[in-house]
């Protein structure tokens, strides 16, 4: 085959702190990519906010970035089928259908600022867990809704924009396609964690928005994860059609082919999220998870669920050792530094910046380090910030087997900290399972490529995006004794509590 023949999928990666273009080939290969990091804006505590248009922006310059590359190699941008969107999940733009601009900065994921407002609402619901059966998630600060109801208070443009009946919301996903295409819709898995849908039929659920105060006439079209949305208008990859869209951990789900009830993934990048494919039916947790749509790969295919546990600070932590604190030059110095000790010498750190997530769901926890003693090194504490995010991730799995009544065998992970050998050798440690890491470790950018390829036909089914996203892997086994895992552990549980009632 020449190089005019060869087919390749476009994916947008958009991230918390960064955006990325990647360009696979069909054996789900990188060909070319670029990246373009931007910075949130913290104008207050608690508060993280970032201008959508900036956000555009970097997608716009990840484009051309990587196409610039593509057309090095001697390829054309016209030999790309299709682009997929993976994005950030929950964070909330808001912006106005006739202008097409933001009416305030989006409210990032991680954002706290709604937590008086959440307490309120707690109140008024009777109970977080509410509206969990239908829409798999408590109220907290983490989902939409409550950053939509935040802006309908607090901001005036938001307020003008609804009185004149030109108000929208969306997620990243919405506002890009939007942006790109002129389209209005997102996908379910999305959509799933607005707390405004459905997740039973994919509908929006007129219980949840009159709870929240949100119309139905604000928000997106809810589609299917492969299909066609529309076609980029401007560009470098004008007339491509952009045809996959999934929140970035169902994703990395896909990516990691996770298509089988029962099997797992575990993502660490700024944050970190493990899900758990339940199959065809939701399982509603009763041991703090979040029950999500995991995929719904083409509009007649049957729907994925699973259940979902989320720790806020993973790779931010080691960002925080390297920017705020100066322990660190550079982020892949942490595994060697903290290779320099034995163990952690009886310190931990709690990363609670903004509270804790799953299993625990405490937003007035707060970051601590305790158990110091003149024996603690920089490498006791780089070895303590890498634990922290290990030990999170047991406490989820630990409630994904009492509610899925399954015990995981292996647990296959992606993203930035798993470049580190020596975090995933403290995972599997404190796992006691295999942990297993592929070759290709861009999985949440794969996901979306596997999913705009299968809705044009570069892919014919699921068995065809396994063969794909199949590579080979290391494996990580625990080196530690059962006695040893448990006194851990219980040094951790008793620096979780005191990391709470601080806020």
């Amino acid at each position: 085959m020449s190089k005019a023949d060869e087919v390749f999928i476009g994916s947008i990666d958009q991230g918390t702190s960064s955006t990325r273009f990647l360009i696979f080939n069909v054996k789900g290969q990188i060909v070319a990519s670029h990246q373009c990091e931007y910075q949130n804006q913290y104008p207050k505590a608690g508060w993280v906010e970032k201008d959508p248009n900036e956000i555009l922006d970097s997608v716009e310059t990840a484009v051309v970035g990587a196409c610039r590359r593509f057309n090095s190699l001697g390829y054309d941008a016209k030999q790309i089928k299709s682009v997929g969107i993976t994005n950030q999940r929950e964070t909330t733009v808001a912006f106005d259908i006739e202008t097409g601009e933001p009416l305030t900065n989006a409210i990032i994921w991680n954002d706290v600022r709604t937590k008086d407002l959440v307490h309120k609402l707690i109140a008024e619901a009777g109970s977080a867990s509410r509206f969990a059966t239908i829409n798999g998630l408590p109220i907290t600060t983490y989902f939409s809704a409550v950053k939509m109801r935040w802006m309908l208070e607090n901001v005036a443009e938001v307020q003008a924009a609804r009185e004149r009946g030109t108000l929208r919301f969306g997620t990243i996903d919405t506002w890009l396609i939007y942006k790109l295409t002129g389209n209005y819709v997102t996908d379910v898995t999305n959509a799933s964690r607005t707390m405004l849908m459905d997740i039973k039929n994919f509908k929006w659920s007129s219980t949840c928005m009159d709870f929240f105060g949100v119309k139905e006439s604000e928000l997106p079209e809810i589609r299917s994860s492969a299909e066609v949305y529309g076609s980029i208008r401007e560009g470098r990859l004008e007339g491509v059609p952009i045809a996959g869209c999934l929140g970035d951990q169902q994703a990395a789900m896909v990516g990691q082919s996770c298509f089988e009830a029962g099997e797992a993934k575990n993502t660490y990048g700024t944050d970190c999220f493990m899900l758990f494919n339940t199959g065809n039916q939701p399982i509603f947790s009763k041991n703090g998870l979040l029950t999500t749509v995991g995929y719904k790969l083409g509009p007649n295919a049957e729907p994925k669920y699973a259940l979902e546990g989320s720790i806020a600070v993973a790779g931010s932590a080691i960002q925080w050792l390297r920017d705020k604190i100066g322990l660190i030059f550079s982020a892949s110095e942490i595994g060697f530094l903290s290779d320099s000790v034995e163990d952690n010498g009886g310190v931990y750190f709690v990363t609670a910046f903004s509270g804790l997530f799953a299993p625990y769901w405490r937003d007035d926890a707060r970051g601590c380090i305790v158990g110091l003693t003149q024996y603690a090194t920089r490498g006791h504490i780089a070895r303590a910030t890498l634990e922290s995010v290990c030990y999170q991730t047991r406490a989820i799995l630990d409630a994904m087997r009492k509610d899925s009544g399954t015990d995981l065998r292996r647990l296959r992970v992606d993203g930035g900290m798993t470049n580190s050998d020596q975090a995933m050798q403290i995972q599997a440690d404190i796992l006691g399972i295999e942990v297993v890491r592929p070759e290709m470790r861009e999985t949440t950018a794969l996901g979306a490529a596997l999913a705009a390829g299968l809705a044009v036909g570069v892919w014919e089914d699921e068995a065809e995006l396994r063969q794909v996203a199949q590579s080979n892997v290391s494996a990580f086994w625990s080196r530690i004794t059962d006695d040893k895992r448990t006194e851990m552990l219980d040094g951790w549980e008793k620096a979780v509590k005191r990391s709470l009632d601080w806020a």
